[in-house]
Order: C-alpha cells, then structure tokens, then sequence
C-alpha cells in the first residue's frame, strides 16, 4: 500500500541553508530518511511567505529519498497562533483534498505551531483526516547525527481507550462530588446534574437554580463552588446572599458596597458582597426578592464586571460568575412589574428546576444514608436503624400520607430528632412511630390549623407564597370550587366592583387570576370533584 505523509512545514526546525544545513536535524528531511519507513508521497504545506524554504525542503528530500514525490501547497495563515484562523485554513485544506483508496496516510505533527499541531490532530480524530498521526524525534544528544526516531498514533488502539475510562470515571467522581456522594436512583435528576456538571467546568455565564425551599439549591450552589475551584477554574470565595435577608434601605450597600461618609453611619467604607465574590462566585439566593434598583444594578455588574459602590464616583471592578436561586416564578413576577426582564433574560441561560423530595421519592433511601452518615460528625456517634425501623420509615417516607413540605430539610430535622432521642445509639422502630407521628400533625397543623391554607397547599403543593397571596388566593379557590361555572365564580368574587360597570367579563378576570399561579379552571374542577 503506497505511503502519504501530510505535514506542515516548521519554519525554525526545518530551516538551514548552505552546506552547514546537513549537520542539523531537520524533522521533514529526516523522516524520509528511516529504512523502515518509506514514504511515497509528501504533501508539505507551507505558509506563502516560506515558499524559498519549502523549496529548499522539498529539494533536500528528494535527494535523500529519491523515491518520493514531494508536493508542495501553500496556505495562508495570518495568525497561526490563532485558533480559529488555523482550524478553518485546515479544515478547508482537508475538505478540498482528493484522499485515495488504497493510500496509507499519516499525518505528521511534529512540526508547525502548538495551535496548529492541536488543529492537526482535531481534524485527524475527526477522520477529516483518514489517516494516522506521526511523531518525529531527534537523536539523543550522545548520537553522532542520524535520523533520530518516529512514532505512529493510531487514535483507535486499546491505550486510547483507557484514556477514554479515566476521563468517563474523574466525569463520575465529578457527578458524584456534586450529588455529595449520595448514589442517587432517579433518572430524571442524574440526568439534570450530568448537565450541571458539564456547564459547571466549561461556563462561567450565570446559572439559575429553581425549585421549592428545602429542595438543595443552597447545598448544590456550594458544591458547583467547590468543583470549580479544584479544577482551578477560579481562586476565590463563595458568597453566600440570601437576598430576603437585605431588603430594603442596606440592601445597596451590602451588596455593592459604599465610601466612607457615604450615608449617616457610614463611618467607615465597606467592600459589599459584589467585591467579596471578586475572582470567586457569588450565590444570590431568593433573587427575586431584591428591589427593582438593585437589579438594575446587578445586571450592569454582570455584563461589565463593573459597578459604583453607594456614594462613589469612581467604578469599582468584580469579576465573579452569578449563581442566583429562587423559588418563584420569575416570569410572573415579570409581568407584575417586580423583576426587571433584562434581568432575567441575562441569567436566564442555564436554568435548572431542583425537584422536590415528593417527586424523587425513589432517592429518599439514599439520602436516609447520607443524612445518618454525617450525623456521625454533628452528634459525635455512630447512629444506625434496626430493619424493622428502617423499613418502617421507608414505607411511610415514599408513601401518599408524606407531604415533605419542606423537602430534604424535613428530612434532615426528622432523622437528627430520631437520632438524638434514640437509646443507645440505635433508632427502633419506637423511635420511627414518634417521628411519623409528629411529621403528620405538623403538616396537618399547617394545612388546617389557624392560618392554613389547604386548598393552596392541595393546587400548589411545592410553591411559595407571600402570605397575602395564598389568604387571597384561598378565598378565590374557595368560591371556585362552590360554583357552578367560572362566570358564577366571577360574579360572587368581583360582585361590588362589576356593579360599577355597565359590561364586565367576569370570566376573563377569573382565568387571568388564576393564570398569575399556573393554574386554569379546569383544575379546579378536577380537584373538586375528587
């Protein structure tokens, strides 16, 4: 089978002139030289510029190895340390080249720039370009001249693949450092947190964790920090915010920070949350909480990396990458005017729902094990279950009566009160009746007792509601499920203010309200008549 090598030619390696050249290893003269190795055909490219050398070159194979056809293809690359450039001159090299049956091609990276070896082997891995890679080595020093050596790649040996093993097992260790180790069953979420780890390693673009409070996003935030950072992606801190907690008049000056004298009390000057994040990242938990000001302001240090600190005239500069979780609807609260949609446009890009517990009910097993395992740090004793307890709570962990309400911290607070009030280190199925006991009256105190909101809790079990729109919104299911159509809804709810109207669409006020929630009138019915 005839041989073809396709290479480029190295302008510093390559190069010599006179009869001094001789004396020096040249790797693209060298190669034809090896007894066991002959190459039929070269194909030598070469930057427009070198054509004298290419020459040259191709002159000082022909004499060593009369035998090959060496052809020359000039190709224009302003820049080859430019990838983009580099790639695309290849790849229209290797488009536009006739490739035979029958041939036998390497393709020699040894010489060119590192970005152009990297282009090389792409494309070869691609089977751009069928062929196998060639690697040249010069003699040792000790060697009196000589062709020194070569070695063929072939992308589809067995070593390849165990390259292959090692990054798909350090991608499980990834996945698995960001599930905290817990060896989780359900399919859906595996699937959600392969994807959180591929953008986690190769992004820095903001990241938006939804899902109801207690479903992990605070725990997952931390543990996206913390890859992050072994890979050496950034060096700096974590930021952890939780946005409810800075409402109001501080909430500029804790986030963005102010000068000295900036307002009454300022005696001094503070970084604020923006500058502490610098190099690290910075989690703005219940985003939606901030006032429309400090949106306006966030988005500018997201998109420019700076921002004004309260009372400053002079930028300062912050470069973190956001992760920003809520339990809203952020899109309803767009549309009532209390989150800017640039905003959310800007973090909007990989957005990610972190369901609840009731909805990963096959995971509860595993994570009954993790949270016992680091118990052990927080009580300072090994805490096991006897099988029948562990049987016990499983059955009613995954069964219809458990509301989990809020989510993997129930879970926490009911295995750290089973392990405190345990004898002896061991919980018993005693201890397990209590447990269940106590959950079930505390969700049914909260879905029935003073204040509670049972028809909000049955529509919208995983959603957080300020208190006044579960009151309000109660009151409307309630007339909802009483009437006979959602024109008799409209009419008993909106009775005074249709009176002042010469024509109302009571109807259209009803699906528009119940809209706001993610929730149409034939819910309701569905609901009632269960």
């Amino acid at each position: 089978m005839p041989t073809t090598v396709i290479g480029l030619l190295g302008p510093t390696l390559d190069a010599g002139m006179g009869k001094k050249r001789w004396n020096k290893w040249r790797p693209t003269v060298a190669l034809c030289t090896h007894e066991d190795f002959a190459v039929d055909r070269f194909e030598l490219i070469h930057q427009p510029r070198f054509f004298r050398l290419a020459e040259l070159v191709a002159d000082d194979i022909r004499e060593v190895s009369p035998d090959t056809d060496v052809v020359l293809h000039p190709l224009e690359i302003r820049d080859p340390w430019d990838l983009e450039q580099t790639y695309a001159a290849l790849h229209d090299f290797a488009r536009g080249y006739s490739f035979r049956r029958g041939t036998d091609y390497f393709i020699n990276i040894t010489t060119g720039t590192h970005i152009a070896q990297i282009v090389m082997f792409l494309l070869t891995e691609a089977r751009f370009w069928p062929g196998r890679l060639l690697q040249v080595s010069p003699p040792p020093k000790t060697a009196k001249g000589g062709p020194g050596t070569y070695r063929v790649i072939d992308l589809d040996l067995s070593q390849y693949d165990a390259i292959a093993r090692r990054f798909a097992q350090e991608q499980r260790e990834g996945l698995s450092f960001l599930k905290s180790g817990i060896d989780t069953r359900n399919a859906e979420f595996n699937r959600l947190i392969e994807q959180i780890e591929r953008v986690a390693i190769s992004s820095r673009d903001p990241m938006l964790l939804t899902g109801p409070t207690g479903a992990g996003k605070s725990r997952l935030a931390r543990k996206i920090y913390e890859l992050k950072r072994a890979r050496r992606q950034i060096d700096g801190a974590l930021v952890d915010v939780n946005c409810a907690t800075i409402r109001g008049d501080g909430a500029m000056s804790a986030l963005f920070g102010h000068i000295k004298g900036a307002f009454t009390g300022a005696g001094a000057a503070r970084a604020g949350y923006l500058k502490q994040a610098d190099g690290g990242v910075l989690f703005l938990d219940e985003i939606g909480e901030l006032g429309l000001d400090e949106q306006a302001m966030l988005l500018r240090a997201i998109e420019d990396k700076t921002f004004f600190p309260v009372g400053a005239d002079k930028q300062t500069r912050s470069d973190f990458q956001l992760i920003a979780g809520t339990n809203r609807d952020l899109g309803a609260a767009v549309t009532q005017g209390r989150f800017r949609d640039d905003l959310l446009a800007r973090i909007n890009l990989w957005t990610y729902r972190l369901p609840g517990l009731r909805e990963r009910r096959e995971d509860i097993e595993p994570n009954l094990d993790y949270e016992l395992g680091a118990l052990d740090l927080a009580l300072h004793k090994h805490v096991t279950m006897t099988r029948e307890a562990r049987s016990r709570f499983l059955e009613f962990a995954a069964g219809p009566d458990a509301r989990w309400a809020g989510n993997f911290r129930d879970l926490n607070a009911a295995v750290r009160r089973m392990a405190t009030l345990c004898d002896g280190g061991r919980i018993g199925a005693r201890d397990v009746s209590g447990e269940i006991d106590r959950l079930r009256t505390t969700w049914r105190g909260a879905a029935t007792g003073p204040g509670g909101h049972p028809r909000v809790d049955r529509y919208l079990p995983d959603t957080e509601l300020d208190l006044f729109d579960r009151a309000q919104l109660e009151a409307v299911l309630e007339v909802c499920e009483s009437a006979r159509s959602m024109a008799d809804a409209g009419r008993q709810l909106f009775a005074a203010s249709r009176a002042a109207k010469k024509s109302s669409n009571d109807s259209d006020r009803v699906r528009k309200y119940l809209a706001r929630f993610g929730l149409a009138w034939s819910d309701i019915g569905a609901q009632s008549a269960n």
